[in-house]
């Protein structure tokens, strides 16, 4: 039902912002020629040597022959902003239905487009395409899509009035699924669900005054109800009464009617759960992780690689000093190497520079930080503030036992703590530990609720990818100077 939906919808944007992208270079280049700088035709000289050389087929009419020319970059240009656009899920509904993010996202897009379109030009030798035009056209489509993507959620919004692409749902229940699906409904209207009424379980029973208005009737009513009305899906919340659910599917098949059953699980569940399917055996996945696929973990190991290694080598002279200084400011070792719990809740032996005095293993691992802790040297205190500590953790991602951005680390003995107090806090070893994550942007640093942390932790889990990854990298300095250490 969602799915289709959005599959539809995504496809219509496809071809929408390949058509409005390739506009936007053709728009450019007539800006650029004929309204701005007309004196630049004088110097223009036809693709006559590129793999396309649309310049040979028009040389004799100059319109043409500029057209045709940048016509090629035009194609290249629109191909490349659709796959960025898909690669930065600018298509997911929540971004769609917010018209002001959704333009922010847009520029974002085709601003990572003109990177590589420029990275394309500097190898390609056919034609010497003017950079100002590439600049005009990152203005052209930021505007033209936007204004796009309005304009075709208003056309959308006009058939689903006159009732051209709306699917009418009747709901039968009314356990938590029916509210859920209610503001769903509403939510995202784009989609064009019509919610025709509800049927609840028996005469007697109480709904949520959310629910009352739509109430048609019971469970009883359904035959004469689906006769009476044209309805496209039955969605079935009903809890532990799976003979009624049953006799409901049979009625639906007996109609030809689509019907969907809601879980009577929500609680247990997350927006990420799918179903997967063993030889006809239909399994529910309470929890699609992204890390779990094996190409996403090729790419994100392979990014930890190139990143730690970047920062090791540009911030080797610096460690260097850091670690005279810890030498000579305190008795001990340079490193503090602790063990921690990890990906699988698999211990390893996290390494950083030893910003407090010697204390014993013990006293050590079951001591939980706090603000002015008198353990903590000068120049751990210094450390910590910057977290330059946590330098030589780059050498743990390099080993595979950290990533760049995931949840921190945590001690042996407060994780067997904490998982006896905080609900989900075990699903935070789902995935790599991490040098900086989301919790961490979000403030949640030193002593703050661990209750914040889990759920940033789970949200970063749930939404992974590199992208994300980037942006946490990139605000994690920001995040450093308004929440610095303790």
């Amino acid at each position: 039902m969602i799915r289709e939906r959005r599959q539809s919808l995504k496809i219509a944007y496809i071809f929408l912002d390949f058509f409005l992208s390739y506009i936007s270079v053709i728009f450019a280049t007539i800006l650029h020629f004929y309204v701005i700088s007309p004196e630049k035709r004088a110097f223009f000289v036809p693709d006559t040597g590129g793999f396309f050389a649309p310049g040979k087929l028009f040389s004799q009419n100059e319109f043409l022959s500029i057209l045709t020319t940048y016509s090629l970059l035009g194609v290249i240009f629109a191909i490349g902003q659709v796959f960025v656009f898909i690669a930065t899920d600018l298509y997911q509904p929540k971004r769609i239905i917010q018209p002001l993010k959704e333009t922010l996202y847009i520029l974002r897009g085709v601003i990572i487009n003109l990177i590589i379109i420029l990275a394309f030009l500097f190898f390609y030798r056919g034609h010497s395409y003017s950079r100002l035009i590439i600049i005009y056209t990152t203005i052209n489509a930021t505007i033209l899509i936007s204004v796009g993507h309005y304009l075709f959620r208003m056309y959308i919004s006009y058939l689903t009035k006159k009732g051209k692409f709306t699917r009418n749902i009747l709901i039968v229940g009314t356990e938590a699924g029916a509210e859920r699906v209610l503001d769903y409904i509403d939510k995202y209207k784009i989609f064009g669900f019509s919610l025709l009424g509800i049927l609840k379980e028996k005469p007697q029973k109480k709904v949520s005054e959310k629910l009352k208005p739509y109430i048609k009737g019971t469970i009883d009513d359904l035959i004469p109800f689906v006769n009476k009305n044209h309805v496209d899906i039955v969605l079935v919340a009903l809890k532990n009464d799976h003979k009624q659910i049953i006799k409901i599917v049979q009625i639906c098949d007996a109609e030809g009617i689509d019907c969907r059953i809601i879980p009577d699980i929500l609680e247990i569940m997350t927006h990420r759960a799918r179903v997967e399917d063993m030889e006809g055996i239909p399994i529910l996945v309470l929890r699609d992780i992204p890390l779990r696929n094996a190409y996403h973990r090729f790419v994100k190991r392979t990014f930890d690689i190139v990143f730690s290694l970047l920062v090791i080598l540009l911030t080797l002279p610096l460690m260097i000093v850091i670690a005279i200084l810890v030498k000579i400011s305190s008795k001990g070792p340079i490193f503090f190497v602790q063990e921690r719990v990890g990906l699988d809740r698999k211990i390893f032996k996290l390494i950083k520079f030893r910003t407090m005095y010697v204390q014993d293993k013990e006293t050590s691992e079951k001591t939980w930080g706090k603000k002015n802790d008198p353990r903590v040297t000068p120049i751990g205190r210094f450390l910590r503030k910057t977290s330059l500590d946590e330098l030589p953790q780059f050498f743990n991602v390099l080993k595979g036992d950290m990533s760049v951005v995931g949840p921190r680390p945590e001690r042996p003995h407060f994780v067997n703590q904490f998982k006896n107090q905080y609900e989900k806090y075990m699903l935070r070893h789902s995935v790599k530990s991490g040098i900086t994550g989301w919790a961490q942007i979000l403030g949640y640093r030193g002593d703050t609720p661990i209750e914040k942390r889990i759920e940033a932790d789970i949200y970063y889990i749930e939404n992974w990818s590199l992208l994300f990854d980037i942006l946490i990298i990139l605000k994690t300095i920001p995040s450093m100077i308004k929440n610095p250490g303790e």
